[in-house]
């Protein structure tokens, strides 16, 4: 144990034995008992802001003041369900992100649903029906 680091467990843990750490404790105390300068004037230190911190006290606050604090608080509003954006803007979100996805999909499998130059259905501005649920079924299906 060196007196510099003496001075930093005075500091850091007051001049007190008890709270310094226990490996250290026994080394601290041998310095002390051997009466090295450096640790008596870090351990008078210490002691002296000890004792200052230990008198210092705060006062109670008054019973009047108690009742302003709690008089200026604020009312807690009425739990509304629009008021708590966490629960209904995710569902929001899952609904918006569905229909964007539908929307997607659908206007993919309009645009895919004939190559282009296909002849036998027209390419991709094709405007007969016929090739839709829209269009009527043949009435032979053999063929297909």
């Amino acid at each position: 144990m060196t007196p510099e680091r003496f001075r930093q467990l005075t500091e850091t843990y007051g001049a007190s034995p008890e709270r310094w750490p226990a490996g250290e404790r026994d080394a601290a105390l041998a310095l002390v008992h051997a009466g090295d300068a450096q640790t008596l004037a870090a351990l008078a230190e210490a002691r002296a802001l000890d004792s200052m911190l230990d008198a210092h006290a705060v006062a109670a606050p008054s019973p009047a003041l108690a009742r302003r604090i709690v008089a200026s608080a604020p009312a807690q509003p009425a739990r509304a369900f629009w008021r708590r954006p966490r629960i209904w803007f995710s569902g929001v979100g899952f609904v918006g992100v569905g229909a964007a996805g539908v929307v997607a999909g659908a206007l993919l499998v309009s645009l895919l649903a004939s190559a282009p130059g296909d002849s036998a259905h027209g390419g991709w501005f094709e405007q007969s029906y016929s090739g839709t649920a829209f269009g009527g079924a043949p009435s032979d299906w053999s063929d297909q």
